[in-house]
């Protein structure tokens, strides 16, 4: 424990700084008060040792347990449905849908109970194997020339 003092890992050094601290008799508040943290993340050190002993030291995965999709999969339907219309439809004024447009009118027809972001909506539609790319504008002219004058001309 007192060689964790010396560690370069953040995690690892704080651990043993609770540690030992609880082990001096000190009391949770008073712990996280002297570390600058939270007592709750105090407990948490002292429980995770006691149960798993040295192996608390160690740092787990920061990566949720479980994730949460903000669309079920009638949501996400629906969601792709409403992009295969014009946003003017909806009274928006662009010409193209965006990421965030649609993520606005998605909660406003109600297909989200809540605002969800861009990024939200991006992953939604790649789970439903529909990749998201920025439109493109094309400008033709109706000149009948205009192939030969671009270079753009076959044969």
């Amino acid at each position: 424990m007192e060689a964790g003092l010396r560690s370069s890992d953040a995690f690892v050094l704080r651990r043993c700084q609770i540690l030992l601290a609880s082990a001096r008799g000190e009391r949770a508040p008073r712990i996280a008060e002297n570390l600058g943290c939270g007592s709750q993340t105090v407990r948490n050190a002292i429980h995770d040792f006691n149960e798993r002993g040295l192996v608390a030291l160690t740092p787990g995965s920061s990566r949720p347990r479980e994730v949460h999709s903000a669309f079920d999969e009638g949501e996400a339907e629906s969601l792709l449905q409403m992009l295969h219309h014009r946003p003017r439809e909806f009274g928006k004024e662009g010409t193209f849908w965006t990421l965030e447009m649609a993520a606005f009118v998605s909660f406003e027809e109600g297909i989200t109970e809540r605002r969800v972001s861009g990024e939200t909506i991006r992953a939604t539609l790649a789970r439903l194997g529909v990749r998201w790319q920025r439109a493109k504008r094309w400008m033709e002219s109706p000149d009948p020339e205009y192939e030969r004058k671009k270079g753009i001309e076959i044969g």
